[in-house]
């Protein structure tokens, strides 16, 4: 259930190295080049990567904690939850991107 917690490790190092400081740049202002020209909907992109940062918490570190089976369960769950909600997120930053533009 747990499996090798070298891998659980190495995509929290990741994520935890590309994911959040992306995030945080973005809600503090700042604006990658490739979205020049989508800047609408930023806050809202920077909440959606912060929620699939959050599942990968939320996945990984039950995992690592070697928790119970009902624990890593749940978690796994809520961790699905916050992957819906990246979704839902992004989702209306593309939304608002386009309706910036028109």
């Amino acid at each position: 259930m747990h499996g090798n917690p070298l891998y659980h490790w190495i995509a929290l190092a990741v994520a935890s190295a590309l994911m959040l400081p992306l995030a945080i740049a973005l809600l503090r202002g700042w604006v990658p080049s490739w979205t020049r020209g989508r800047t609408g909907g930023l806050r809202l992109r920077a909440y959606g990567i912060l929620s699939l940062y959050g599942g990968t918490l939320a996945n990984g570190v039950p995992r690592l904690a070697k928790a119970s089976f009902d624990v890593v369960m749940a978690a796994m769950l809520f961790g699905i939850g916050f992957y819906g909600l990246a979704a839902v997120l992004l989702l209306l930053s593309a939304v608002k991107d386009n309706r910036a533009r028109s």
